[in-house]
């Protein structure tokens, strides 16, 4: 008896990466492209319309970030099956996806035939996650995670804001900007400022894109 083909999304706001894939999946005669996206808004929306059985999602997405999609999808369609294929290879990165529902996680390195079986795996119900990613996991041992207003914190600090903009842009007093100032560089055990910026944007903390 036939085997019915995987069904598959993707989801990516670069056209060449976009083609490319559904190239790669037209080839095979085990899966079937059934919906293209490039934003996480019209993801959700293609999702529902399609149902498919693998998504290959990006992460660095226009009009609802790929991290929202995910998880938007995964709250309406709990047993949808996500693999993530994205740029970003921060330890938070990875884990957020997972933690979101992600079932597999592939960097964009990733050669035709490792997304090809990624997919497989992941349609299997069995996770996928690339071993670069895998490995900036282990950084995450023993890090206190940080609170969403030092993310704020940090994210303004990276744009080059002083404490003085800081306070202003998040309505807070320039103490209390201190203080998440020098929260952050304990729990990102760095010195400085640039260093705090330099290793949240390395390990996916914030995001300037």
């Amino acid at each position: 008896m036939k085997t019915e083909p995987i069904r598959i999304q993707v989801v990516d706001d670069h056209p060449l990466i976009r083609d490319g894939l559904s190239a790669l999946i037209r080839q095979c005669e085990d899966m079937r492209l059934v919906a293209e996206a490039a934003d996480g808004k019209r993801a959700v929306e293609l999702f529902r319309e399609h149902r498919p059985d693998v998504t290959l999602m990006d992460l660095g997405l226009p009009v609802m970030d790929g991290m929202s999609a995910l998880r938007a999808i995964r709250r309406e369609f709990p047993d949808a099956r996500i693999l993530v294929l994205t740029l970003r290879q921060g330890d938070e990165d990875v884990h957020q996806a997972i933690q979101a529902g992600a079932r597999g996680y592939l960097l964009k390195g990733a050669t035709g035939p490792e997304i090809l079986d990624a997919i497989r795996a992941v349609h299997r119900g069995l996770r996928h996650v690339a071993p670069e990613a895998a490995a900036m996991l282990v950084e995450r041992v023993g890090d206190s995670p940080l609170t969403e207003r030092e993310r704020q914190t940090l994210e303004a600090m990276a744009r080059g804001r002083s404490n003085k903009q800081i306070a202003q842009e998040l309505s807070i007093t320039e103490a209390t900007v201190k203080a998440h100032v020098t929260q952050i560089l304990s729990k990102l055990g760095v010195d400085d400022r640039t260093q705090a910026v330099t290793r949240a944007l390395r390990r996916g903390l914030i995001h300037l894109d």
